[in-house]
């Protein structure tokens, strides 16, 4: 039995989904011939571990008690007297993830699973790199930020899995890493890689206002608690960066165009929630309908799309052809169509459900168990 040693940062939907994963396909890994044995789980304030982390394992009781806990938003501090786990806090707990990192990654492995949407755990990333530790991502972040940690992260291609990062479970990194393996130049990308926003634009395009999309959006759940996370384009201009970096382009996001649905003046440090959703909104809808009316003279349909060629990378509102898989998007699917050498004149078309907890998190595991050739 292959044994693949996890630890887990960020329990959010996403790092809870996971855990529940690895829980529920116990027999089926079994039968594969691997073993996940999760060895730690923290978040941004805590940190479990598991008694002796080369012979022992978090049990599966215990990780369904966390993912309980959480969902009931309860520290993990809650699980200092079970006596079944060690436990430790703030910097302590720092510097305990990386010494397993060091202990395992220099022995056994050690695949480091980032489930967070923290910025702070780049740096933590950048030294359990150096120890031989495998890293799998769904935060974006640590891809996003300098070049040099970048550059760090990448250098050991075959211990990196990311590609949940972008797209939730749909194979958009893997597609693009074949492709430019095989030599084939990639030339063009162009896609909505947001559900929430693909929603609304589809919901807009059907006549119904801006604002009131927008709304329904936020009461459905659709939207993060404030709608401009959202529509301020920074989520897809990552997932674009990210796109952008592994086909060779080295900018940052200071250097890429991205458009936002709002005007600073309603910006989260001007604008109360309250008066954005009742006065702010409600403004926005003139400018669109002109657009979308615009769009449509010219047989087109408006779509928020990130947009990477040898000149931009950039993500805002364009018009798409009405007849294109982008222009027939409908709902909060994501896809994205790959012009290249092989790919000129039909697009690879990628495209399905590119958000959720459940697909992010299967996406996850997938890219955990690819590593498994590098495990004992």
């Amino acid at each position: 039995m292959k044994k693949i040693p996890i630890l887990l940062m960020g329990c959010g939907g996403v790092g809870r989904q996971l855990l529940q994963h690895i829980v529920s396909c116990r027999s089926l890994h079994a039968k594969l011939g691997v073993r996940l044995r999760v060895v730690g789980v923290c978040d941004s304030k805590s940190l479990l571990v598991a008694p002796d982390i080369f012979t022992e394992e978090l049990g599966d009781p215990l990780l369904l008690a966390v993912c309980q806990a959480k969902s009931s938003a309860n520290s993990l501090q809650s699980f200092s007297d079970s006596g079944i786990c060690q436990t430790f806090t703030s910097a302590d707990a720092t510097r305990k993830i990386v010494d397993v990192g060091g202990l395992l990654g220099r022995s056994t492995g050690l695949a480091f699973v980032d489930c967070s949407a923290s910025s702070n755990t780049v740096g933590t990333l950048s030294r359990v790199v150096d120890f031989g530790c495998c890293v799998v991502l769904a935060n974006k972040k640590p891809l996003t930020s300098s070049m040099e940690d970048y550059d760090k992260l990448v250098a050991k291609s075959r211990h990196l899995r990311h590609e949940s990062t972008v797209g939730a479970g749909l194979p958009i990194i893997a597609s693009l890493t074949r492709l430019i393996s095989s030599g084939d130049t990639v030339y063009r990308v162009i896609g909505s890689l947001s559900g929430t926003l693909g929603y609304v634009m589809s919901e807009v395009e059907n006549g119904k206002l801006f604002s009131e999309v927008v709304t329904a959006a936020k009461s459905l759940g659709y939207t993060e608690p404030d709608p401009r996370d959202d529509l301020g384009g920074m989520d897809v201009a990552r997932k674009a960066l990210i796109l952008a970096r592994l086909l060779g382009r080295r900018i940052n996001l200071d250097n890429m165009k991205i458009e936002s649905f709002y005007p600073p003046y309603m910006g989260p440090d001007v604008m109360a929630l309250e008066e954005f959703l009742k006065t702010g909104l409600p403004m926005l809808d003139k400018g669109i309908q002109e657009r979308i009316e615009t769009a449509s003279s010219n047989g087109n349909v408006l779509r928020y799309v990130c947009l990477i060629d040898d000149a931009r990378c950039e993500v805002g509102i364009q018009e798409v052809p009405k007849n294109s898989a982008l222009g027939r998007l409908r709902g909060s699917d994501n896809v994205l169509e790959i012009y290249s050498r092989c790919y000129k004149e039909q697009p690879l078309v990628i495209q399905g459900a590119g958000a959720g907890n459940d697909t992010t998190a299967a996406g996850v595991l997938a890219d955990i168990l690819d590593l498994q050739d590098l495990f004992p």
